[in-house]
């Protein structure tokens, strides 16, 4: 069984609250706390760490945003925005922000469930394609210090390429590490000698 979602939710306006409330109960979540603003979000977010931010409002200001922007950037949380007016520059500002859904006028205690899934949903896939994308910047990285190590290597020693690498691999595996922290160590090392 699974462990029903922890929610933050932030509604200035006592009705609309309750309507978020209902819905998120008939859903199952568990209601952390309820804010009247968005002030200290980062550290709200940090002292109650729930799985997810609600925001219900009329339509978000760019106060309320820098601080969705503040606390996505320092816990990333799905954030699920229902507004009741809003235009394509707010839409823009909040996706950028980190919202991972953005409901106008579709605040209904029935749609709280799959809205809030739908950030969640949209949360991990976007935070995977990030992982992925910094795991093959990495990788980049590694490779490109393994090719200067290995000229280091070839100039220095007078070696060829292969036996370039193969000393790189046997060096890693000496020290127990990746070859491509070795490969920067060595050119870590090389900018150190020359100056």
């Amino acid at each position: 069984m699974h462990k029903p979602l922890s929610v933050l939710l932030i509604d200035d306006n006592p009705a609309r609250a309750e309507i978020v409330e209902s819905g998120l109960r008939e859903a199952g979540y568990r209601l952390l706390a309820r804010l009247q603003g968005t002030q200290d979000l980062p550290a709200r977010v940090r002292e109650l760490a729930p799985d997810v931010v609600v925001v219900s409002t009329d339509s978000p200001s760019r106060d309320v945003i820098e601080d969705m922007r503040r606390s996505t950037e320092q816990q990333p949380r799905p954030i699920a925005l229902f507004v009741d007016q809003s235009d394509p520059a707010t839409i823009a500002a909040a996706m950028e922000a980190g919202v991972s859904a953005y409901v106008v006028k579709g605040l209904a205690q029935d749609r709280v469930r799959s809205v809030v899934d739908v950030a969640v949903g949209h949360f991990n896939r976007y935070h995977a394609m990030r992982e992925e994308l910094e795991r093959a910047r990495l990788t980049l990285l590694e490779r490109k210090a393994v090719d200067r190590a290995k000229g280091l290597l070839m100039e220095q020693r007078g070696l060829g390429e292969e036996a370039a690498y193969k000393l790189l691999r046997k060096l890693a595996m000496d020290q127990n590490k990746r070859i491509g922290e070795v490969a920067q160590d060595i050119v870590t090392y090389a900018k150190v000698l020359k100056k």
